[in-house]
């Protein structure tokens, strides 16, 4: 499932202006699978939190979650159209909101820099979106909210696809 999702979304990133090589490729790949990673990771904590009848903090606010700015979904779990931004609303919400958002937990971590906070800022604060279409960005959240992170399984093949990558553009 992840190898063929990675081609998709790499032909995807072929097609797109602001990518231009294999590793703007996985860049672009690696910030929005890695947002809808942290996005299941904070729901698992939120329901073991609210198993042991505690309340969760979550690292992002409400608008910057995923199910809010990328995947807003209908009661029967279907995108709302109505609410999903697309097109140049899409790639000017994530260049000139959720990107500076994330790049400046950074500052605000500064005296823990071992923290997920301060991780999260430094990747973004060094990261910059590179989908110049959002049409096309649309398609590749798309894609990726379908992927499943929840076993070791999951995770496994996924890692192992992600050094295929990075050794195939070294071998390049």
């Amino acid at each position: 499932m992840f190898e063929q999702t990675f081609k998709n979304i790499d032909d995807i990133l072929y097609k797109d202006a602001g990518a231009d090589s294999e590793l703007d490729y996985i860049e672009q790949t690696s910030w929005v699978l890695f947002l809808r990673y942290l996005d299941q990771l904070e729901s698992e904590k939120a329901d073991e939190a609210a198993l042991e009848g505690k309340e969760y903090q979550y690292i992002l606010d409400e608008q910057f979650r995923w199910p809010n700015w990328a995947m807003p979904k209908t009661a029967d779990g279907k995108l709302d159209h109505h609410k999903a931004m697309t097109g140049p609303d899409l790639v000017q919400f994530v260049d000139y909101k959720l990107f500076p958002y994330l790049a400046g937990f950074k500052a605000k971590s500064i005296d823990n820099p071992k923290s997920i906070e301060y991780k999260i800022g430094e990747i973004f604060s060094e990261l910059n979106n590179k989908i110049k279409s959002g049409y096309n960005l649309r398609e590749i959240i798309e894609m990726t909210d379908e992927l499943p992170f929840g076993s070791s399984k999951d995770k496994h093949e996924l890692s192992h696809l992600y050094e295929t990558k990075i050794k195939n553009m070294g071998n390049a």
